[in-house]
C-alpha cells in the first residue's frame, strides 16, 4: 500500500462496496470506479460510460473527433432529396450470435422517435420523415427539412430489434441483461455493487486486448479516492482535489484531459419563483465570482464560462459574459424594484428574495459549487443555501440546481435540445422564441458562416434572457494504475467527462 494512504485505508474499508482487489486473481482485469446504474440504456439516457463498451453505432468519433466508420462502413448524402444511406459493415453479430441487420438501426431510431417513449435525444431526429431498409446492409433515412448535424448523431448505440420488439423502452429486463455488438460483454451484475464485463473475443473490429472490466460501484467520490490509492481500483475519475494528492505518487498516474463540460445554476421555469423572478438572474449572473470558484473548487483545473458552446468553432466570445461585479448585481435589482430591508437583504413585493441551490448527492464538485455560489449570493444581500437532496434532484418540483451539460462536437447537440422550447433535454423549462429561431436555422444549413451568425445571435438571445448562470468549465481528471496503457490523454471529452473509453480495444496492461 502507498504510504500517504496509509491511514485513510483504515477508514476506507467502512466504505468498501465490494470485495475485489486490484489483482482480482487475474493480470488482465480493470476494475473501474463507477457510478451506479439502474439499468443501461443508452437511447433513453446518454449519461453513462458503459454504453462505449457494450454497444456500437453506425459511426464514432476518433481521438480527433472526427467521424469515422463503426456499423456502417460508409455514407452518403443527396441534398436533392435531403436522404442519407448507409452500407452497413457485413458479418456483424449481436452478443447472442444473432446477426446485426439493418432492421436493427430501423427499431432504435423509431424507438428514439416514438413519442410515447420520452427520449430526450427525440429532437435529434425531429426531422426524419422515413426510414427506408433497403437491405439486410443498407438503410436510408429521409429527411423533411434539412439537418446538417444529423450525422453526428448517428453515434447513437444501435439496439437488438429481436429482444426489444413489443418491450417497454423504459422497463423491459433487457435493459438490466443488455445485449450489444461491442467489444464486451456483459457477464454478470450485483446490484449496486458491481456490473463485470468480459472482451467479446469475435468484436467485428478486432478483440480488445483486457480481458475483464469491472465497473466497481463507488458513488462517493472521497471513497473513490481512497480506493484507488489503496489498489482496490485501477481508474476512476476523480476530484481536483483529489487528484492533488496523487500527482508524483509511484505507480499512478494523473490524466487532465480537456473536457467541453460546464457547469452552472440551472433554474426550473416551471416553478412560480422563477416565473415571477426570471429578471433576477442577471443580477445573479454579476454576483457570481467565476474565477473564485475555478480556483478553490477546481484548483484551476478549468476556466470560467459565459457560453454553453465556448469550446466549440462557433462560439461567439463577444456575447456578455457578465464578468463578476457586485455593483452591477445591485443596479439589476434597484432597476427591476428590489429594495434591501433593514438586515441587508433585497426585497421585491414586501418579501425576500430567497431560493435554494439544489446539488447531486455525491458528487463532491457540484456541492461545493453550490455552497460557494449560496455564500456568494449571501454576500450580496440574496437569502439563498445550498441543498443536497438525499433522494436526489426533483427536476419538477425543485428551484435550482447545479447542472452540466457539453458540446464537444457538433454546436448543435446539448442546445437545440436543453433549450429549445419543449425539448427533450430542456428540464428547466426554459422558452425563448429567438433562441429557438436561431437554433433551428443553425442545423438547416452546412454553409459555415451562415452557421457562424446563426449561433452568435443564439449566444445573444440566451444572454438576454439567461436560461443558466454559467461558472466554468472542468477538466477531465482521471487517475489510473500506470501499468495501464493507452488512453488517449489528448482527446477532448464530452458531458460528465464520458468519453475515455472510445479507443478500448487498444488498450492493454503490462505487469
Amino acid at each position: 500500500m502507498k504510504k500517504m494512504f496509509a491511514l485513510l485505508l483504515c477508514m476506507a474499508m467502512v466504505f468498501s462496496l465490494v470485495a475485489c482487489s486490484g489483482d482480482n486473481g487475474s493480470d488482465n482485469t480493470l476494475i473501474y470506479g463507477s457510478g451506479d446504474y439502474d439499468s443501461i440504456n443508452p437511447i433513453m439516457n446518454e449519461h453513462c460510460e458503459i454504453k462505449h463498451l457494450l454497444f456500437d453505432s453506425l459511426v464514432k468519433r476518433d481521438g480527433d473527433g472526427d467521424l469515422v466508420a463503426s456499423l456502417a462502413e460508409s455514407w452518403s448524402y443527396d441534398e436533392t432529396t435531403m436522404t442519407y444511406t448507409f452500407k452497413l459493415a457485413e458479418g456483424v453479430k449481436w452478443h447472442d450470435g444473432e446477426a446485426f441487420t439493418a432492421d436493427d438501426v430501423k427499431f432504435t431510431i423509431g424507438a428514439i422517435m416514438n413519442p410515447d417513449n420520452g427520449s430526450e435525444n427525440y429532437p435529434n431526429y425531429e426531422e426524419v420523415a422515413a426510414i427506408n431498409v433497403i437491405s439486410d446492409t443498407e438503410i436510408e433515412f429521409v429527411l423533411s427539412e434539412p439537418n446538417f448535424a444529423f450525422l453526428d448523431y448517428m453515434t447513437m448505440a444501435i439496439l437488438p430489434e429481436h429482444l426489444l420488439s413489443g418491450e417497454d423502452m423504459w422497463e423491459s429486463d433487457y435493459f438490466k441483461n443488455p445485449i450489444g455488438t461491442g467489444p464486451y460483454k456483459l457477464e454478470s451484475w450485483d446490484a449496486s455493487q458491481a456490473i463485470t464485463l468480459v472482451k467479446n473475443e469475435d468484436y467485428f473490429a478486432g478483440a480488445a486486448n483486457i480481458d475483464t472490466i469491472i465497473f466497481k460501484i463507488v458513488t462517493d467520490d472521497s471513497v473513490k479516492a481512497l480506493q484507488l490509492g489503496s489498489g482496490e481500483l485501477d481508474l476512476a475519475q476523480v476530484t481536483p482535489k483529489d487528484a492533488a494528492a496523487f500527482e508524483g505518487e509511484e505507480g499512478l498516474t494523473v490524466y487532465d484531459m480537456a473536457t467541453a463540460d460546464y457547469r452552472g445554476i440551472l433554474y426550473n421555469f416551471w416553478n412560480p419563483f422563477w416565473q415571477e423572478n426570471a429578471d433576477l438572474i442577471p443580477a445573479i449572473n454579476y454576483a457570481i465570482d467565476r474565477q473564485s470558484i475555478v480556483d478553490a473548487v477546481l484548483l484551476g483545473q478549468g476556466f470560467t464560462a459565459y457560453s454553453p458552446i465556448q469550446l466549440n468553432k462557433y462560439n461567439y466570445d463577444g456575447v456578455e459574459h457578465y464578468d463578476y461585479d457586485p455593483e452591477k448585481a445591485a443596479q439589476v435589482l434597484e432597476s427591476v424594484g428590489c429594495e434591501k430591508d433593514t438586515e441587508g437583504y433585497w426585497c421585491r413585493n414586501g418579501e425576500r428574495i430567497s431560493f435554494t441551490i439544489n446539488a447531486t448527492p455525491g458528487d463532491q464538485v457540484r456541492i461545493d459549487m453550490a455552497q460557494i455560489a449560496a455564500q456568494q449570493l449571501q454576500e450580496i444581500g440574496l437569502d439563498v443555501k445550498a441543498n443536497v437532496p438525499a433522494e436526489g434532484i426533483d427536476w419538477g418540483g425543485q428551484e435550482c440546481c447545479i447542472i452540466g451539460w457539453g458540446s464537444p462536437f457538433d454546436a448543435d447537440d446539448h442546445t437545440y435540445k436543453v433549450f429549445g422550447t419543449g425539448k427533450g433535454a430542456n428540464y428547466s423549462g426554459y422558452s425563448n422564441a429567438d433562441v429557438d429561431k436561431y437554433l433551428t436555422l443553425a442545423r438547416q444549413t452546412d454553409d459555415e458562416a451562415e452557421r457562424a451568425e446563426y449561433y452568435k445571435q443564439f449566444q445573444i438571445a440566451l444572454a438576454e434572457a439567461p436560461a443558466y448562470t454559467f461558472f466554468c468549465y472542468i477538466d477531465g481528471i482521471f487517475v489510473a494504475d500506470s501499468s495501464l496503457k493507452g488512453i488517449a490523454a489528448d482527446t477532448v471529452l464530452g458531458h460528465h467527462g464520458v468519453g475515455i473509453f472510445w479507443n478500448i480495444t487498444e488498450w492493454s496492461i503490462e505487469n
